[in-house]
């Protein structure tokens, strides 16, 4: 596994989340989710090599940027905890999400929400959440908390540290036949 500079990581989940949102603004109040295997990003395989210190540089940096755009940032946790995802309660509570009783760890569910857990003011976990957009870090499975019709975006680059790195918008549902019109 390769050393792997938190600065370098800062600047490319911000390149990375930044041409996301220019591309494909969001609205303020939507919700965006990010799965990050900080093991994928050191170069290791998924659930395997853990770095509390990558998870929460990509949070810092991640939540900073959101946080800015009056966007949500929902962490997503690992397999482990069903993929279960850390919010602020403020979040939940807009969006009639029912918090659960967990609390994430390095190993039971993830150094990304982990660091989530521990920074955001108010956290609590939720189970489902319906996204309108979000970064895949390491190839982690975000699409069951995206809207019904999520667009890939093909990122240049789209490598944070080693992990390969997913992006998806959402947009409403095309309904109708050859009569109906769009905006």
């Amino acid at each position: 596994m390769e050393t792997i500079e938190l600065e370098g990581i800062s600047e490319q989940t911000e390149q990375i989340l930044t041409s996301l949102l220019d591309a494909h603004p969001l609205a303020k109040g939507s919700v965006f989710v990010i799965g990050c295997s900080s093991s994928e990003v050191a170069g290791g395989l998924i659930g395997k090599n853990s770095s509390a210190e990558i998870g929460a540089t990509i949070f810092a940096t991640a939540n900073k940027i959101l946080s800015e755009r009056g966007v949500y940032l929902a962490c997503q946790c690992c397999e482990h905890l069903n993929r279960a995802l850390v919010v602020d309660a403020e979040c939940a509570e807009r969006y009639g999400y029912e918090p659960v009783s967990v609390v994430p760890w390095l190993h039971g569910g993830g150094s990304f929400a982990t660091a989530a857990y521990h920074r955001f003011a108010n956290p609590v976990v939720v189970e489902h959440i319906k996204a309108a957009g979000g970064l895949d870090i390491g190839d982690t499975l975000i699409g069951m908390h995206l809207k019904d019709v999520a667009v890939p975006v093909h990122l240049t680059p789209n490598q944070i540290g080693n992990a390969h790195v997913v992006a998806a918008y959402c947009r409403p549902k095309l309904i109708g036949g050859e009569r109906a019109r769009y905006v």
